[in-house]
């Protein structure tokens, strides 16, 4: 009864603090409504943009990800298309892109770079050479925008102390169960925490997915050199500018992050990644993730003590969860009548209990490694996401030996 007790507080704290990242989101989401816009100035004097696209790979959707940056309401803007290798199948949709969009500035720049380790800031640093516009704005493959999404994030810079702008982020397109366990995980702890941090605290979390920065504060930082062998690039980019006395901005335009087709091990993976780099930013205040998870620490108690009142609890906890971020849901979509493949299906909210837990357990594993396999490369890493070269033979090997051979086992 112990265990259902503290399980209990925890619980009831978390639920709080989860009601208050609904708050926050809602908040921040409204004032994107008609009528709350800033206006903005002149069309014809807005700075031009180089917007900057690594690509690896043929991420969902890929094509119409790339073609919606196309038709931008924005006078003056180039795109960027960025690859390690003309072999790569990304290289032909680009091209694909390029040729139906004639009208466009679009450049497609194939050169290999091994500057650093991170191989994303690798992918991007021929391009950002070679970017000709006075600010920059670094975005993912994976992510579709509408066209007016330029124009809403460089209002922001009309405040000439804003360094950097990020955005929220919104899974959609979920075909597969792993693909459905992301976005539910992206519509509910991701943007109910950066809003819940840039609401109360005042910490606005930057989120590599969408960032718009001044090519000269940027360069003031060291460029994108200065980050090449650190994992989180784009948080440690955003604490810099910080440091430079420059702030950082959240915009509340939701940028789509399109994932049809993962499977579980992909969704897996790619959290077991982002604890670690937590872990190693946050260090102590990593601990107060498990306060994001109240499904987790009321279900553990009921595994452990199956009683009435802990099942009970934990049946009323997940089931506040389930309608919290069916709410969440509610409030992103972009409209009614947006297209039915773009929205989380009704019943995929049941599957929240399951991958709460599921992300409860991985809470562990970075306390226990500090190594990450990312795009066939591992790594080691430090302090602020440090990365270093991780020996592949050796006593000091042992720990992730004995995971792969697990993993590979389970797999």
């Amino acid at each position: 009864m112990t265990i259902f007790i503290i399980g209990a507080v925890i619980s009831v704290v978390g639920t709080i603090l989860y009601l208050l990242q609904i708050g926050a989101t809602c908040s921040l989401i409204r004032k994107r409504r008609p009528g709350n816009k800033t206006p903005m100035s002149d069309m014809s004097s807005l700075p031009a943009v180089s917007i900057l696209k690594p690509l690896r790979g043929l991420d969902d959707n890929l094509f119409d990800n790339l073609a919606s940056f196309c038709s931008q309401d924005y006078p003056h803007y180039e795109i960027l298309f960025s690859l390690q290798d003309q072999n790569d199948p990304a290289y032909k949709v680009a091209k694909k892109v390029q040729d139906k969009h004639p009208d466009k500035h679009i450049s497609i720049i194939v050169e290999r770079c091994n500057a650093g380790l991170n191989p994303k800031v690798n992918n991007l640093i021929p391009a950002y050479r070679k970017a000709r516009h006075p600010y920059i704005l670094i975005s993912d493959s994976n992510v579709m925008v509408d066209k007016n999404y330029l124009r809403e994030i460089m209002r922001h810079t009309q405040d000439p102390s804003v360094g950097l702008v990020s955005n929220l982020i919104r899974g959609v397109g979920g075909r597969s169960l792993g693909a459905i366990l992301e976005n539910l995980h992206l519509n509910s702890f991701i943007i109910g925490s950066v809003s819940f941090l840039d609401k109360f605290l005042d910490m606005p979390c930057v989120i590599g997915k969408s960032m718009l920065m001044k090519k000269a504060d940027l360069e003031a930082l060291g460029g994108l050199t200065a980050f090449k062998d650190i994992l989180a690039e784009d948080f440690i980019i955003g604490r810099e500018m910080n440091r430079i006395g420059k702030k950082v901005a959240l915009s509340n335009y939701l940028v789509k992050n399109v994932n049809e087709y993962w499977d579980v091990k992909r969704f897996l993976n790619r959290h077991t990644r982002w604890g670690k780099l937590r872990w190693n930013i946050g260090g102590a205040k990593y601990f107060s993730e498990l306060l994001a998870n109240p499904i987790f620490v009321a279900v553990l108690p009921a595994i452990l003590e199956p009683t009435r009142t802990t099942l009970s609890f934990a049946v009323l906890i997940s089931a506040t969860k389930i309608m919290g971020d069916f709410l969440i849901n509610r409030v992103i979509e972009a409209s009614p009548s947006e297209q039915a493949a773009l929205k989380q299906h009704p019943f995929s909210f049941f599957l929240i209990p399951a991958k709460d837990f599921l992300i409860g357990i991985l809470w562990f594993v970075p306390i226990l490694s500090s190594t990450v396999v990312w795009r066939g490369n591992r790594y080691r890493i430090g302090k602020d996401s440090q990365l270093s070269p991780c020996p592949e033979t050796g006593f000091g090997t042992w720990g992730y030996r004995l995971t792969d051979v697990i993993r590979a086992r389970f797999a």
